[in-house]
């Protein structure tokens, strides 16, 4: 059982952003300027996420335990 009990639209709004940085991070990126205004909306709704206000989103290791939940997706598509 997960410690965090995240809402779905908070993960893939997580999920989103790692995708979109990935895609900015390559060297002469398409569309850099559309992908970095969706990397700041993404911050943005995932930062005031209400999730958060929650006694659970209160503590900074749910931050980290997010990124982490989200980042297996990184390392499945890298292999």
């Amino acid at each position: 059982m997960d410690r965090f009990p995240f809402p779905d639209d908070l993960i893939a709004a997580q999920r989103e952003w790692h995708a979109t940085y990935r895609a900015l991070a390559v060297p002469r990126p398409r569309h850099a300027t559309e992908l970095r205004r969706r990397l700041l909306l993404l911050s943005v709704r995932i930062e005031l996420h209400f999730w958060w206000s929650t006694p659970a989103g209160w503590s900074p290791a749910a931050r980290v335990e997010l990124r982490r939940v989200t980042a297996g997706d990184r390392q499945t598509e890298a292999a």
